[in-house]
């Protein structure tokens, strides 16, 4: 097998794709953004959506334009 076949079975296959539009909470604050990368980094950890924030959004005293939520943090936004 080949680098080709052994990523086609074996990478993560994404739910949300960039450009796709979410809304959640993050941190009890809701929020609306864009997918930014929907991303596999390891076992630990589990996959994760990077979000480019429609507003940003102040938390503990620093403002926030992108922000990584997990999946269950997230649904379409229609």
């Amino acid at each position: 097998m080949g680098l080709a076949e052994y990523f086609k079975v074996n990478r993560y296959d994404p739910k949300y794709y960039i450009g796709d539009r979410l809304i959640g909470k993050w941190n009890k604050i809701p929020f609306v953004g864009t997918v930014g990368n929907d991303t596999f980094i390891n076992e630990d950890e589990g996959p994760r959506i990077s979000i480019h924030l429609d507003l940003p959004i102040k938390y503990k005293e620093k403002w926030h334009y992108i922000i990584i939520v997990k999946h269950k943090d997230v649904k379409p936004y229609k």
